[in-house]
């Protein structure tokens, strides 16, 4: 026998057939459970939409339509939708350009500051809305922006930049900066380079943080509060105000227009995520 032959291993038992595949069953069993419990609010809901009777409760008293139609034809209703929409649309727009300028400023300077100041920019994020509403009342009051469309669509711009920074860093995290430096060579200027090279590269982050921050205009409620008058009445107060007054199942017919709003534009930031990953790994191959 040859010196120093490593002894073999004893052959390790079969496992029995299908043996693995139950932790991996356990695993999905969890994780379907805490899925559940996430949306079982959601589920409670939505049946009450179409509830034929004029309260909020079980069993259903007949299924019918007349709470959506009440939404989509009511005045009440309509002009808050509105006045979400006419905030909620120049809100995303400012809150795309400042967050979109802050991140690519960020990202190509060299400043000691720069984790304190992307502390500062993300606060929003990061304090409370109660607090944040009361800072913008009494820094709006002087200005005499409180009560008004520009005021709301400015605090609003506000909630939303941070959301557009994140993603927008995030994305240009991947990004190849000898194409900025490429174009230069070529004679394109700043301006020219950023619209045709970076905007292009980084519209699927830039995308998804005006998804996010249109989103959080949408759905705010306590900053309407504290700036909005009568007239900026919009679609969360209106439902925030029918549940302090009168609870009717018309709110349950926003709520679940809402859901059905914020699922599709998940859908859409998901998609966009996913072209995003492509596009990163089609740079990064040789």
């Amino acid at each position: 026998m040859r010196a120093g032959r490593e002894a073999k291993s004893p052959p390790s038992p079969a496992q029995p057939h299908g043996a693995g595949r139950w932790p991996r069953r356990i695993l999905v069993a969890y994780v379907a459970l805490v899925l559940l419990f996430l949306i079982a609010p959601i589920l409670a809901i939505v049946p009450l939409s179409f509830n034929g009777g004029s309260f909020l409760t079980y069993p259903l008293d007949g299924l019918s339509l007349r709470w959506y139609a009440e939404v989509l034809t009511t005045e009440k209703w309509l002009r808050a939708l509105t006045n979400s929409v006419i905030i909620a649309v120049p809100a995303t727009a400012l809150a795309t350009i400042l967050g979109t300028l802050a991140a690519v400023g960020l990202s190509h300077s060299r400043l000691r500051g720069k984790a304190v100041i992307t502390g500062l920019l993300i606060s929003p994020m990061i304090v409370p809305v109660i607090i944040t509403a009361v800072g913008m009342y009494f820094f709006f009051a002087p200005l005499g922006l409180v009560n008004s469309y520009s005021g709301l669509i400015l605090a609003h711009a506000a909630l939303g930049a941070p959301f557009v920074f994140i993603t927008v860093s995030a994305t240009l995290s991947t990004f190849d900066n000898s194409l900025i430096r490429a174009a230069a060579s070529l004679g394109a200027p700043p301006l020219t380079a950023f619209f045709r090279v970076t905007m292009p590269l980084i519209a699927p982050g830039l995308i998804s943080g005006g998804l996010f921050a249109f989103a959080t205009s949408f759905d705010e409620v306590i900053v309407v509060l504290f700036i909005g008058g009568p007239g900026q009445r919009t679609l969360p107060r209106e439902i925030f105000d029918g549940i302090r007054e009168h609870v009717t199942p018309a709110i349950t017919a926003v709520a679940t227009l809402l859901i059905l709003f914020a699922t599709a534009l998940m859908a859409t930031m998901e998609a966009l995520r996913r072209r995003n990953e492509r596009l990163a790994g089609q740079r990064k191959e040789p």
